[in-house]
């Protein structure tokens, strides 16, 4: 299903969009490293208040909002006449791969509440590992939309 009225738009939505990403991508590539800092300090440390303000801004402030547009603009994206073709298989990995970092977000979402309670709920290196995860996808994700392999 498609809906005409996008089509002038495309442009327009498409730049929304990538703006909205490059917002979100800044914030999944920061926040861990945010946690990996946190990590290096005790819980009753002055500086473990601060790096809960600063992730807690992060996350609300710039990160979701960032997340909510990036879905949006996306939604309708492929709402927009001849943007995908449905008979193609990129867009699944491309889908799957958006469904990761979304989950990935929701993961650090459930992180930051738990620093929030001076708890630790990984090991700083598990932050360091974690840390890959959203490069990974994005270069999944280009690769998928730019190249469309298969």
């Amino acid at each position: 299903m498609t809906l005409d009225f996008l089509a002038p738009a495309y442009v327009w939505i498409k730049a929304l969009h990538l703006i909205s990403v490059i917002a979100w991508m800044a914030g999944l590539f920061y926040l861990p490293r945010l946690y990996i800092y946190h990590m290096q300090v005790a819980p009753e440390d002055v500086r473990s208040a601060t790096f809960k303000v600063m992730e807690r801004r992060l996350l609300k402030a710039i990160m979701n909002p960032a997340m909510i547009a990036t879905w949006t603009f996306g939604l309708l994206l492929i709402l927009t006449p001849g943007v995908v073709d449905w008979t193609a298989g990129w867009w699944h990995l491309k889908f799957a791969s958006v469904l990761a970092m979304s989950w990935f977000h929701h993961d650090l979402a459930l992180a930051r509440k738990a620093f929030e309670r001076d708890e630790r709920p990984r090991t700083e290196r598990g932050w360091r590992m974690l840390n890959e995860v959203p490069t990974v996808l994005m270069i999944i994700i280009v690769l998928m939309v730019i190249a469309k392999p298969f």
